[in-house]
């Protein structure tokens, strides 16, 4: 059953239409075959807000958190279910069956009911690390969910170890040893310039808080590492404490300001900390992946822009560009850490799009291939959704530092979500892609599949659909957890 009596933009139509319901379905219909690799599941985080909102230009990424999960059972058989994340805001409007929150990160404009509470909505990126599933969104902290179950167990602070009052969307989990990696910006409080660099051991504990300045409190939404160091992006989306006690926006892009990237000591040594100048008026949300060359020098591969990538943020900043001339691209930054000057050196490296992903054995390594997300006009006209309001038809496969480029562009009428690699205990074979593509049936109609594709033959298509008989929200960001895994969870 759809929910009601939303405002009638962008944010709150077609794609983007909430849905607000919780459900479970059992053995799903296939078509094709599914591989013996890919047993497990695919967790994903979806904004889908449970009641109108105080304000009518509310953004999409105000939406309710919801953990989605795939699961691929040992019998072949996939189920799916889809509940919300019982966060403090979430408790707090279904108590008051209203909202109750105002606008996107600014609590002056919240309800005096809820004055001081935990306001995030814990709807960005679904976490996996040492037997624990983590639900994200970089203005607060994580919520914990029962990974079989999915109910959520409550804030998550490791074990009380954590000081800073946020954490990020993108952590970075190291292949070799364990080590999950993350940060938080406005550390200590909405609009600070404080930076908390953390690492977790194998075990899950918080072995390390380092604490740091930006030179601006500018947006952060991702970060990097690499075997021997950790790279902080500041991008100049920026947030002022009196425009947000005013009632305004918590973000305005500021074009004229200049991007950095601080790199640090992998293990969190701030007296060897150095900020390296970028770009003015530069944008990126995601980045590909960094690496050290045989000369010592980091590898920074992100989705860059000329501006910021959000229309409502664009918006708020009075810059008038559409979404098709922001200068998107995938980019390489490259930064001699010895060097004697704040200098980086840019590289193009591919064509526009968004939500790239490697193979989580390659973090913070060289690597050979990557995937992208990105539109392309003869894959017909868009689908409307998602985040900046038109979503993806396109996936590419690269091999950066290479011209290779290969694609699959959807039929018309289709769009594809973020995928998730899923290794093959097959040699040599570059493992499987699962995405979830939606496709429009009617006016406001829409089929949903996860898709499976060969990671290294995406021209193919897929190799099996699992139709999934309920509407869906577009997801923000997934994850993939093995089996083996899962049941070791169950049985802690």
């Amino acid at each position: 059953m759809t929910v009601r009596n939303f405002p009638a933009t962008p944010a709150f139509t077609d794609l983007n239409e909430p849905v607000g319901v919780e459900c479970v379905l059992r053995d799903l219909a296939v078509d094709g075959t599914i591989p013996p690799d890919l047993r497990g599941a695919f967790v994903r985080a979806v904004p889908d807000p449970a009641f109108p909102p105080l304000f009518a230009d509310d953004s999409v990424l105000s939406g309710d958190g919801m953990v989605s999960k795939l699961e691929f059972r040992d019998d072949g058989t996939v189920d799916f279910a889809i509940r919300y994340v019982d966060t403090v805001r979430h408790k707090a409007e279904r108590a008051a069956g209203r909202a109750l929150y105002g606008r996107y990160r600014n609590p002056f404009t919240d309800d005096p009911s809820v004055a001081g509470t935990d306001r995030t909505v814990a709807n960005t990126t679904p976490v996996w690390h040492a037997g624990r599933l983590l639900m994200t969104k970089e203005d607060g902290r994580a919520y914990r969910i029962d990974p079989a179950t999915l109910d959520t167990i409550g804030s998550y602070d490791f074990a009380g170890a954590l000081r800073s009052e946020t954490m990020t969307a993108h952590a970075r989990i190291d292949p070799a040893t364990g080590e999950m990696f993350f940060f938080g910006y406005e550390a200590a409080g909405l609009a600070s310039t404080k930076i908390a660099y953390c690492i977790a051991d194998p075990h899950g504990r918080l072995a390390r808080e380092t604490w740091f300045d930006a030179p601006y409190c500018g947006m952060m939404h991702d970060f990097a590492i690499t075997e021997s160091w950790a790279l902080f992006p500041v991008f100049p989306t920026t947030a002022s404490l009196d425009r947000l006690k005013s009632g305004g926006e918590h973000w305005v892009h500021e074009q004229a300001l200049e991007a950095w990237v601080a790199i640090m000591p992998r293990q969190g040594d701030p007296s060897r900390l150095r900020w390296f100048r970028g770009p003015k008026g530069v944008s990126a949300y995601h980045v590909m992946n960094a690496f050290e060359d045989a000369e010592g020098r980091i590898h920074l591969d992100l989705c860059l822009s000329d501006t910021n990538a959000f229309p409502f943020i664009r918006e708020a900043s009075g810059i008038a560009r559409p979404q098709s001339e922001i200068g998107s691209r995938l980019a390489r930054w490259t930064i001699e850490p010895e060097g004697a000057d704040d200098t980086l050196v840019e590289t193009p490296l591919g064509p526009p799009g968004d939500m790239p992903r490697i193979a989580d054995a390659d973090q913070g390594r060289p690597y050979v291939r990557a995937w992208l997300l990105g539109f392309v006009p003869n894959g017909g006209p868009p689908l409307f959704g998602g985040p900046v309001g038109i979503c993806f038809n396109t996936l590419y496969r690269l091999a950066p530092g290479t011209l290779e480029i290969r694609s699959l562009i959807l039929p018309p009428g289709h769009a594809i979500s973020e995928p998730v690699h899923v290794p093959s205990r097959e040699p040599g074979h570059g493992g499987w892609l699962l995405a979830i593509v939606d496709r429009q049936t009617g006016p406001n109609a829409y089929e949903h599949a996860a898709w499976v594709i060969a990671a290294d033959d995406i021209e193919a298509g897929p190799v099996a659909q699992v139709h999934i008989p309920h509407r869906l929200r577009p997801q923000v960001h997934g994850t993939w957890v093995p089996a083996d895994q899962l049941r070791q969870a169950k049985g802690a």
